[in-house]
């Protein structure tokens, strides 16, 4: 099959290509960076170098594909954050519809079944709602839980502060995913010959905010790290002290608001959906312990 991917090659992008291109598929990776070329070569794709916000280049690329992943990047600009992850969704949609494609799987995210209270999951809410117009494409909305990787973000207050943190409570449960497990997921619904639009939910594991604390804590030497409640407004100050623009603080505190309330969840567990991912927190806090 021809199947194109977008994401460059980020955690979900290269292992995806790298798992399509050993089941012998031809595989076109889209990447704004010209720089990436020669590492999209290396793996034995085809590389497409342009902008997502290029209607006409995304249609050129996507232009007999017989199926494409859709992912928008996860901080598309600073300010108007969902917006902005809408209209890129918005060019998605036109390109699909002007190369004809017959399967797309996009990448969403647990709590897109929600308008509000998710933060920047937002952006994706609407996306679905777009896609699920777009006529003869069928869709797989595969929705993800809370990344692994987001916790690499959490090791300078775990070396400055001696704390791990949220404004949600240790008692909070929250599905959370390997970026290699939805790699796995995306690359069986590539290929499936499905019709209308479907949704997939790509959990690894279901977790107490506690255990992120234990268990991190642990593959770190610091078997005692807490798991510290914030207030909204502590947790927005903090990102912002962090350095993160004034939108994107917004939007991530709304998220561990959503957590904290059930919205976020709230779909998947509705869903009864299984976990089906291989990697579990104690797997990945090798990865986290050698980032640290």
């Amino acid at each position: 099959m021809k199947i194109v991917i977008t994401g460059s090659l980020g955690n979900t992008a290269k292992p995806l290509a790298q798992q399509l291109l050993s089941e012998g598929h031809e595989i076109t990776i889209i990447s704004s960076s010209e720089a990436r070329k020669h590492d999209i070569e290396s793996l034995g794709a085809i590389p497409a170098i342009g902008s997502i916000e290029d209607v006409d280049f995304l249609a050129q690329t996507f232009e007999s594909a017989d199926a494409v992943f859709l992912m928008t990047p996860p901080a598309i600009s600073a300010v108007n954050i969902v917006e902005n992850t809408i209209n890129a969704g918005k060019n998605y949609a036109e390109a699909l519809k002007k190369a004809k494609v017959k399967r797309a799987v996009m990448l969403s995210s647990v709590g897109a079944e929600s308008p509000v209270e998710n933060g920047p999951i937002k952006g994706l809410h609407h996306i679905e709602k777009l896609y699920s117009n777009v006529e003869n494409t069928s869709f797989t909305f595969l929705r993800a839980g809370y990344f692994y990787t987001n916790f690499f973000n959490d090791i300078p207050l775990i070396k400055n502060a001696g704390i791990i943190g949220g404004n949600y409570s240790a008692e909070i449960n929250i599905p959370l995913v390997h970026p290699k497990d939805i790699a796995k997921a995306a690359a069986e619904e590539l290929v499936k010959n499905e019709t209308g639009k479907n949704i997939r939910y790509i959990v690894s594991d279901t977790r107490n905010a506690s255990d992120f604390a234990k268990v991190l804590g642990a593959s770190v030497e610091k078997p005692e790290l807490p798991w510290i409640e914030f207030s909204d407004e502590d947790a927005f100050n903090g990102m912002i002290q962090a350095g993160l623009p004034q939108n994107m603080a917004e939007l991530y505190t709304e998220m561990g608001k959503g957590m904290r309330t059930g919205i976020i969840q709230k779909d998947f567990i509705d869903h009864r959906a299984p976990v089906t991912g291989n990697i579990k927190l104690e797997d990945f806090a090798k990865e986290f312990a050698d980032k640290f």
